[in-house]
């Protein structure tokens, strides 16, 4: 199974790529996609949606895997950061990939085994699970976190889905 994940965001949008099952994840592809505050709206949104589109037909994930947030307090980060969570699911309902949701808390309890982990903790976990030494923004950390959250969560989505159909 590859799983793209995608950490959202307008001016940094982490993409994460992983390949395989919960016991044995390969890491294929991060990176950290910036957009200037500079460009206009409806820029910022179309270099999103073309390079997830991009990684889409390049990789072709069988899910996708996004965060979802909560944002409170900051109502414009919020509508900001909605409307990039909504391009990349247009990217993917395009290419039909399935995309799956995860909160913050689930990942990390996924990766590190309690929803109050620290950053540090979450992303040491994904260096260990995929064999990644080098240091790599946050952002695309998040991502591949999101993407071995999926793996882990497959196998009882399928079973649950299965079970559903009878």
């Amino acid at each position: 199974m590859i799983v793209l994940g995608v950490d959202p965001g307008l001016a940094n949008l982490g993409l994460g790529l992983v390949e395989g099952d919960v016991r044995k994840a390969r890491h294929l592809y991060h990176v950290c996609l910036t957009t200037e505050s500079a460009w206009i709206m409806p820029r910022r949104l179309q270099y999103i949606h073309e390079e997830v589109t991009r990684l889409i037909a390049e990789y072709r994930p069988d899910a996708v895997a996004i965060e979802d947030q909560i944002l409170r307090k900051q109502a414009d980060v919020a509508f900001k950061v909605g409307q990039a969570f909504g391009v990349v699911q247009l990217a993917c309902a395009q290419a039909g990939v399935p995309v799956h949701h995860y909160g913050p808390m689930q990942v990390k309890r996924s990766l590190v085994g309690t929803g109050r982990a620290e950053k540090e903790q979450v992303i040491y976990m994904v260096k260990a699970s995929l064999g990644i030494r080098e240091l790599f923004n946050n952002h695309a950390a998040d991502a591949l976190a999101l993407a071995l959250t999926h793996l882990a969560s497959a196998p009882m989505q399928a079973r649950a889905a299965g079970l559903a159909l009878r």
